[in-house]
């Protein structure tokens, strides 16, 4: 029995969400699933699949908090 954990931030998909949709999540499982079946044969009814959405404040990146590493990198794409 396969058991999957996804983690994402909490924060969405655009910059005015604040969390993932029940639809988002619902593609997920399906998706994770599915790969699971595909590549290792494991039933759907035995794959659980978790997801944890993580605040922003608490996910970091490249030596620095996400949202100062994605300024940096919006910043360095303008030059």
């Amino acid at each position: 029995m396969p058991i999957v954990t996804v983690q994402v931030t909490r924060e969405g998909t655009g910059p005015e969400r604040k969390s993932v949709s029940a639809e988002e999540k619902a593609a997920i499982i399906k998706g994770v699933s599915q790969v699971l079946l595909d590549v290792l044969n494991k039933p759907l009814e035995s794959t659980y699949v978790v997801i944890e959405e993580v605040d922003l404040d608490n996910w970091g990146w490249g030596g620095l908090p996400t949202a100062q590493y994605r300024l940096l990198r919006a910043e360095a794409a303008k030059s």
